[in-house]
């Protein structure tokens, strides 16, 4: 089968150039990349479709055409629109229109289309609307991350609606989501939870129904883990990274706790990942602090706690909140701090804190799906992560109530430290955990899976009488000249705030 991947944000290299180092870079290519190689090493070709860039600062992406090194099936196709410069994803839409366009005539030229379009994002899901109405080619729609939810998160209302959609393009935003959701053929969730509660929002109403007339139309598929990067089997960094490790914990930590197990906080500096939750677990729990250490991950400076300063305003605020902590609690004999750079490290250092019988720590307050875990525990790292969200799928076998993780109330530091606990001490537990952990991750989250998912259901979709797609397209997205622009209103009606212009 010839698929394409519609993902006009970011873009896509063979050195996965910017990834995590940029907002348009971030989980969803590496999402992508990884799904577009399981299909391709399943026996089908393979279109990721991205915009072209030609731009002294961003010279990766002026090809028009690139492929990666180990697959031959997978090509990276650059479209232009908008110019040549880069355009952060929020400027994009006013493109789109041209963009697919040009899609159209790219294949023209080939004069192939490609059997089934998967789409990704709100503007790829548009997209995959614009291109479906020109060729007649089904897609699918996988949202990642839907708007209605930022805009809860953001806490939006009518004093601050105007201010959010400048900033974030919200009306455009869930227009397209809308849009796609009503068109696909097939919509794509990682979680049962994901399908129940982001596409039920009140902002999407009548346009897909999850929980009715549009059940069937929605598929399960979670991501999968890149084992490649992320296994137990020792790498080429371990060593080095483990040499960071231990001056970083000898700098910090005294010599009688130094050989104590760790818990390893690697997600990125965000409030909503709740690092302070187990700082104040650190401090309420005297018998945690008896058993493990914290290790705290910070990208590109070498003593993250004292250095703080050379950080963003965001993630330094953090980090300041978290001196406090330790400050008022006493506990920098019992609190580390390093870089990891990249995946590859990152792994690495997963491994060497499993040797040191540790354990990952994710307590968001919301964790839309967890794929961070899964990593962890694929290198043998057991996980103690939030209830909120995907991780109460993917840690418990609902069928069987069988624990692959151990969940935990991020609101509540004595729970954040009771799972710690549970999963430190005793040693079989922390033995049970990293076995279950390493067989939950191979038997379910790998991209094999999921890339073998999407093709049953892609093959499903094909052969569907179609009963959506009832929406018509508005004028600001096939004619987006500024007299057709979205009225605010629209927005406010849709999200259900009493504003608008």
């Amino acid at each position: 089968m010839h698929i394409a991947f519609f993902n006009p944000q970011g873009n896509f290299d063979p050195a996965d150039s910017y990834w995590t180092q940029h907002p348009d870079f971030g989980g969803q290519l590496v999402y992508v990349k990884e799904l577009a190689l399981a299909m391709a090493a399943q026996g089908h070709r393979v279109d990721i479709v991205t915009r072209r860039i030609i731009d002294p600062n961003w010279r990766e992406f002026s090809a028009p055409i690139d492929r990666y090194p180990d697959s031959d099936a997978v090509r990276i196709i650059r479209v232009p629109c908008g110019g040549d410069t880069f355009l952060p994803k929020e400027k994009l839409w006013a493109h789109l229109a041209e963009w697919v366009g040009n899609i159209v005539a790219f294949y023209a030229q080939e004069d192939a289309l490609p059997e089934f379009v998967t789409t990704h994002y709100g503007d790829g899901g548009l997209a995959g609307v614009l291109f479906r109405g020109k060729t007649g080619v089904r897609f699918s729609f996988t949202g990642h991350s839907l708007g209605a939810q930022k805009m809860d998160k953001l806490h939006a209302g009518a004093e601050n609606l105007a201010a959010l959609d400048a900033r974030y393009h919200f009306t455009e935003r869930i227009f397209a989501e809308r849009l796609a959701m009503n068109h696909a053929s097939m919509i794509v969730t990682s979680t049962m939870q994901e399908k129940r509660e982001q596409y039920a929002h009140r902002a999407y109403r009548g346009a897909v129904d999850p929980l009715g007339a549009d059940e069937d139309r929605f598929v399960v598929i979670p991501p999968g883990v890149n084992r490649r990067v992320f296994s137990p089997e020792p790498g080429e960094l371990d060593a080095a990274i483990g040499e960071r490790l231990t001056a970083a914990i000898v700098r910090d930590i005294p010599p009688a706790r130094r050989r104590l197990p760790l818990v390893l906080l690697s997600s990125r500096l965000d409030p909503k990942k709740n690092h302070i939750g187990v700082v104040q677990a650190f401090a309420e729990s005297a018998s945690l602090r008896a058993v493990a250490n914290l290790a705290i991950v910070v990208r590109g400076v070498d003593d993250p706690l004292q250095q703080r300063a050379q950080l963003p305003p965001a993630e330094r605020a953090i980090l300041d909140e978290i001196v406090r902590v330790l400050d008022e609690n006493d506990l920098w004999g019992a609190v580390t701090s390093f870089p990891l750079n990249n995946q590859h490290e990152l792994a690495a250092a997963y491994r060497r804190a499993a040797a040191r019988k540790s354990v990952f720590a994710l307590t968001a307050h919301y964790e839309p799906f967890g794929l961070a875990p899964l990593e962890a525990m694929s290198c043998g790292l057991p996980a103690v992560v939030t209830r909120n969200g995907g991780p109460s799928e993917s840690m418990i076998e609902l069928s069987t109530r069988k624990k692959y993780g151990i969940l935990v109330n991020p609101a509540d530091p004595a729970d954040i430290a009771r799972g710690l606990m549970a999963a430190l001490s005793p040693l079989s537990a922390w033995e049970t955990l990293r076995a279950a952990g390493i067989e939950r991750v191979t038997s379910r989250y790998t991209w094999e899976r999921t890339a073998a998912g999407y093709i049953d259901a892609i093959s499903a979709a094909r052969h569907r009488v179609l009963q959506h797609g009832t929406l018509a397209i508005p004028p600001w997205f096939s004619d987006p000249r500024p007299e057709n622009s979205i009225p605010l209103s629209e927005l406010a009606h849709l999200y259900g705030t009493n504003t608008g212009n």
